[in-house]
């Protein structure tokens, strides 16, 4: 069960308690739901029995022991808690990670997209197809276009270089939160100078770090670009780009040793199996849970970013997503060890690992950040 199947099986439990006259309440247009802010507190969270207990009047606890009652045992949910002054707790069914690799690799490169899936008509193929590619490079010089007009790419008479780098994200980012724009492409390309400082940037730093420090900073935060790129993974914007690489490799490898990755169980961490788990299990548990929890929740940070004008929360969303990578990786290996058979596991760890490619590669697309097979 993804997020979004979530919010709408909770959307689905007030819309019956008040069909059925167990609340008096206005249904809402939708559920928000989130990753609780603790760990060991379910795997989502939503503060719905406290906006409808003041229209219900009555108790916000009361409003959530209600709901409660009707979301268990629904499909895709194992548990339900209420906790604090009303907020529900839900975890999820064994098959929930499963069934969310699934989707993610099902749709592709539509994932979180929704002008990749309406181009196509439906899901998207292969995951992982045709990554390589970004989708244009950071203009360098003289007055080139940016994408056709739409009101993320009006930019102040003198545009600087992060205004345009930035209103270029939120074409692809709006068009993708939302679909693409009525009527998208038939005006005229808006033209702006390209600040002479851009030019210098890109020079400098190449497009891909160039993009990725201008975007990378809050809105109101300065800008603060490296005197020159770093390879290494102290900087963000390679190790974003090493753990899609990786992921890629993992694939290539598995290829070689004969299997292919299967959606399924993932099995217990390294050092973990045995008479249970260790402290350093319960973490890799923790870690794994983040992993999954970045993945679900790409497609909402898209649209959030869209809404807000703001790239800079995709930029943190993928530098959490490859800092989780890499930490899931080294306590559940994707590739047998040593003269070790390729096993169910390890096929559902591969998959695992293609959805977080998936994901990374998506969003550094929308960035217009390139996604190299090698690094």
């Amino acid at each position: 069960m993804t997020p979004a199947e979530l919010s709408r099986t909770v959307l689905r439990s007030v819309r019956g308690a008040v069909e059925e006259q167990e609340l008096s309440v206005p249904v809402p247009a939708r559920i928000v739901v989130q990753p609780p802010p603790r760990p060991g507190c379910g795997d989502y969270a939503s503060n719905v029995a406290l906006q409808l207990a003041r229209d219900a009047g009555r108790p916000a606890r009361e409003v959530a022991e209600i709901l409660r009652k009707r979301l268990i045992g629904s499909a895709g949910i194992a548990g339900v808690e209420i906790a604090g002054p009303g907020f529900l707790n839900f975890t999820l069914g064994d098959g929930a990670q499963a069934a969310l690799v699934r989707e993610v690799l099902s749709q592709g490169d539509g994932y979180g997209d929704r002008s990749a899936r309406s181009a196509r008509g439906g899901p998207a193929g292969e995951a992982g197809a045709g990554r390589g590619e970004a989708p244009g490079p950071v203009p360098t010089s003289g007055r080139e276009p940016l994408p056709a007009h739409r009101p993320d790419a009006a930019l102040p008479s003198t545009p600087t270089a992060r205004d345009v780098v930035v209103a270029e994200a939120l074409v692809r980012l709006r068009a993708a939160a939302e679909g693409p724009a009525e009527g998208e492409g038939a005006g005229e390309a808006v033209t702006h100078p390209v600040p002479p400082e851009l030019s210098a940037l890109v020079a400098r730093l190449g497009a891909d770090e160039a993009r990725w420090a201008l975007l990378r900073p809050a809105a109101q935060d300065p800008v603060r670009a490296p005197e020159r790129p770093v390879q290494r993974e102290s900087n963000p914007r390679f190790r974003v780009q090493y753990a899609y690489a990786r992921a890629r490799a993992l694939g290539r490898y598995a290829q070689e040793l004969g299997f292919r990755s299967e959606p399924g169980d993932i099995g217990a961490p390294v050092g973990a199996r045995g008479a249970g788990l260790s402290a350093g299990g319960a973490s890799a548990a923790q870690t794994l849970q983040t992993f999954h929890t970045l993945l679900a929740t790409y497609p909402s940070v898209i649209e959030t970013a869209a809404r807000l004008r703001a790239p800079d929360r995709v930029v943190r969303h993928l530098e959490a997503t490859a800092d989780a990578f890499f930490r899931w990786h080294d306590d559940y290996p994707p590739l047998p060890v040593g003269e070790q058979k390729p096993l169910a596991v390890h096929r559902a760890r591969l998959a695992l690992a293609e959805a977080g490619r998936t994901v990374l590669a998506n969003g550094l697309r929308l960035l217009g950040i390139s996604a190299p097979e090698h690094l």
